[in-house]
C-alpha cells in the first residue's frame, strides 16, 4: 500500500489537513485527491471540529494537477471530473477553512486557496494561472477564483499566465494576508482563534449567506433576512451566546484551552 499523501489530525477543535507529496510539489494526483476529499468529509462530520486548516509539507503548497498522470489520458481520466467536488467541499464546508501557504501555488492549487474562507501566505510565495501556457483553460477553478479577484487583475492573470507575488495576491483579493515566514503560524493561529469564537450553526449560516445571490434591492431581501435573524436570536445557540455575553463568560461552543 502506498504511503498516505494527506495527513489528518485534530487538536483543540481544529482539524489540520496536510498535503504531503513534496516529491511532485503536492500535485493533485489521483491518490492525493482521494485522500484530501476523504479528509474534508471527515472534518465536516466531526462535531468536535470547529475550524479546518489546509496546509502542506515541502516548499510548494500545491502545483495543480499532476501532469504526468494527465499525459495521454482521456478527458474522463484527467481529474477534472472529481476535482470540482474538492473545491465544493472547501467552499461549502460549514466549518470555516483556513489555507496556510508556506510556498507557491499554481493552477488547481490556487483554486483551493480561493475556495478557502481565509488564506495566509508567506511573502515569498508566488502564484500563476499557468493553464493557457500549456494549452488548457482555468475553467474549473474559475468558479472559486473569479468571485475573489479584482476583474481587471483576473483578465490579466488568466490570459497572460504571468507569475505574481503574495503581496499582489493580497491586493487583488486572492489571499487575506501576505506575511513574513516567521509570522505565518501565529497569523494562522490568530484567525483560527477568532473563528472558533463563533457559534457553529451561526458560522455555517453566515458562510451560506456569503455565497447566496443578493436581491436586486435591500428591500427585496429584508423579509427573508429578518426571518433568518429572528430564528437565530431565538435558537438554543443564540440564547446561549446572549447569556454568555451577559455573564461575561465564553459560550459553551468555544473549544477549551
Amino acid at each position: 500500500m502506498a504511503d498516505e499523501l494527506v495527513h489528518y489530525s485534530v487538536a483543540g477543535g481544529t482539524a489540520t489537513i496536510t498535503l504531503d507529496s513534496p516529491h511532485n510539489r503536492n500535485a493533485l494526483s489521483a491518490q492525493l485527491r482521494r485522500e484530501l476529499s476523504a479528509g474534508l468529509d471527515r472534518a465536516r462530520e466531526d462535531d468536535d471540529v470547529r475550524v479546518i486548516v489546509l496546509t502542506h509539507t515541502g516548499p510548494v503548497f500545491c502545483a495543480g494537477m499532476d501532469l504526468k498522470e494527465a499525459r495521454g489520458a482521456g478527458a474522463e481520466n484527467q481529474g477534472v471530473n472529481e476535482f470540482p467536488r474538492i473545491l465544493d467541499q472547501l467552499w461549502t464546508s460549514p466549518k470555516p477553512v483556513v489555507a496556510r501557504l508556506a510556498g507557491p501555488a499554481r493552477a488547481g492549487g490556487i483554486g483551493m486557496v480561493a475556495a478557502a474562507d481565509i488564506a495566509v501566505a508567506v511573502r515569498e510565495a508566488t502564484f500563476a494561472f499557468t493553464e493557457v501556457r500549456i494549452g488548457v483553460v482555468p475553467a474549473v477553478i474559475s468558479l472559486t477564483v473569479l468571485p475573489r479577484l479584482n476583474p481587471r487583475a483576473a483578465h490579466e492573470l488568466f490570459l497572460t499566465g504571468d507569475t505574481f507575488d503574495a503581496e499582489r495576491a493580497e491586493r487583488i483579493g486572492l489571499i487575506n494576508a501576505a506575511v513574513a515566514a516567521e509570522d505565518l503560524d501565529e497569523t494562522v493561529a490568530g484567525y483560527v482563534r477568532s473563528l472558533a469564537l463563533g457559534g457553529p450553526k451561526a458560522l455555517a449560516a453566515a458562510k451560506d449567506l456569503l455565497s447566496s445571490p443578493r436581491p436586486a434591492t435591500p428591500a427585496e431581501g429584508f423579509a427573508a433576512m429578518n426571518e433568518l435573524s429572528a430564528g437565530f436570536f431565538a435558537s438554543e445557540e443564540g440564547q446561549e451566546g446572549i447569556l454568555a455575553f451577559a455573564q461575561k463568560r465564553k459560550p459553551n461552543w468555544v473549544p477549551q484551552d
